[in-house]
């Protein structure tokens, strides 16, 4: 049964603490619900069936070239996988955006499991035929991967790729291809050589875990993932260590590294020295930043009810992030009250963002009213879900939101950027004119304020 005693506020929307929330535009709410989400995962306020049916209530109030870029953000710049899958199977039941429909599936296709995947969403609510637009993105995505990926992800579902390549009537490239899907059909593709085959092949784990790390079968973000499993099954720490050392690590975000370290703190040095040469020789933002991180109650949930990660983990990694291209930094957190701490390098950072006060209320707006030092620039990170009012800042001002509430505080005069990767510091830097290290194609893109 519903709670009736409620108390009404007549004054506008409110956060989930009671803190008064900002009136945004429907693209802005989008956003917030999309680029922060691991879709249908619960958060700390709201479950994941809320945040995905707010989705689907907006993108029909949003413009179809909005939605579709934002579909593409979220799955190029964000890494998300499931909710710009969402985005375009709701611009799909929209006539004004069915035009778009096919280009922006066929972009945010980069996996050869999300063909299956987006057919899923497509019948989540029943079974229903595949509009046009729908058939011609599918087919154009089947056409990026080969045998090697096609096997890896033709994986057994309700919906398997062999029924995804009847479905969109796709058309081979070449003679090549034809063979290929051929053998998809027929359940004859080559079995690839993965970490995930390899273990459930039934050797012995040790053993298999050594070999794929000496030859290098393992991407970053699979090797932090399974430091773990690594662990119990006694890896020999050298090979370990050589692998952290060499591993690729330019597009792996810091709160990886911080969550594997959590996991496996005997390798913490290596991993530490692994993720600062990962963020590389950046151009640095002048003068003086204020890093305010939120350590509430809320920011320690985890990112997802089948996530090892928590919201701090993101807002620590991207602590640590900004710590390393910041000229000038003086770090805060609140929660109660506001603490400095010391403007420590990685994993030493953490700590000392995790240890400065207790996980309590959200009292962002105190914190911002006791910081009496200059500065240039001051970036918030945090969920937004203040207990109080939360005033303009004194100068330029960021917040970057990493969860994805109805209702949030940084608007107004605050640049508001949403999700945690390393995208929110690129928005950062096309926003002060600082030259950027994407491409230029994706840096003109980007130089929006949100």
């Amino acid at each position: 049964m519903a709670r009736l005693n409620l108390m009404k506020l007549p004054w506008g929307p409110r956060t989930h603490e009671g803190g008064p929330a900002r009136d945004i535009s429907p693209e802005l709410a989008l956003r917030r619900s999309v680029l922060a989400t691991l879709l249908w995962e619960d958060q700390f306020y709201e479950d994941g069936v809320e945040i995905a049916g707010r989705i689907r209530e907006l993108v029909p109030k949003v413009k179809p070239d909005a939605v579709a870029s934002l579909a593409t953000e979220a799955r190029g710049k964000m890494k998300l996988r499931h909710a710009p899958l969402l985005l375009v199977r709701e611009m799909a039941r929209q006539k004004d955006h069915r035009a778009l429909v096919s280009q922006t599936l066929g972009q945010v296709i980069q996996r050869a499991d999300e063909l299956a995947e987006f057919v899923a969403i497509y019948w989540k609510d029943g079974k229903a035929p595949l509009s046009a637009q729908v058939k011609k993105g599918l087919a154009q995505a089947f056409r990026k991967f080969d045998e090697y990926q096609l096997a890896k992800y033709d994986r057994t579902g309700p919906v398997r790729l062999r029924d995804v390549l009847f479905l969109c009537h796709a058309k081979p490239r070449d003679g090549e291809q034809t063979q290929i899907w051929k053998r998809l059909i027929e359940g004859e593709l080559k079995t690839p050589d993965t970490w995930e085959v390899a273990l459930s092949s039934g050797a012995d784990k040790k053993v298999a875990w050594e070999r794929l790390l000496r030859e290098k079968k393992l991407g970053g973000l699979a090797l932090l993932r399974n430091l773990r499993n690594m662990k119990e099954a006694g890896v020999d720490e050298a090979v370990v260590l050589a692998s952290i050392a060499s591993m690729n690590s330019a597009r792996v975000l810091p709160f990886r590294f911080l969550a594997a370290g959590r996991y496996a703190p005997q390798w913490e040095e290596a991993l530490e020295r692994a993720m600062l040469s990962s963020l590389g020789e950046q151009e640095k933002l002048s003068g003086r930043t204020v890093l305010l991180v939120d350590i509430s109650g809320s920011m320690t949930a985890l990112l997802s009810r089948r996530s090892e990660m928590l919201r701090t983990d993101a807002a620590y990694g991207l602590a640590v992030l900004l710590r390393e291209i910041c000229e000038k930094a003086t770090v805060f957190t609140f929660s109660n009250d506001l603490v400095e701490v010391p403007p420590r390098r990685g994993f030493a950072l953490r700590d000392a963002l995790d240890s400065s006060q207790p996980h309590n209320g959200t009292y962002l707006g105190r914190a911002l009213e006791k910081i009496d030092q200059k500065y240039d620039r001051i970036i918030v990170i945090t969920d937004e879900q203040a207990h109080d009012r939360v005033p303009g800042p004194r100068g330029r001002g960021y917040v970057i939101n990493v969860a994805s509430a109805k209702n949030g505080v940084g608007y107004g005069a605050w640049t508001h950027i949403d999700g945690w990767s390393e995208a929110v510091v690129e928005y950062i830097r096309a926003l002060e004119g600082i030259p950027l290290s994407l491409p230029s194609e994706e840096a003109s893109s980007m130089r929006h304020k949100t």
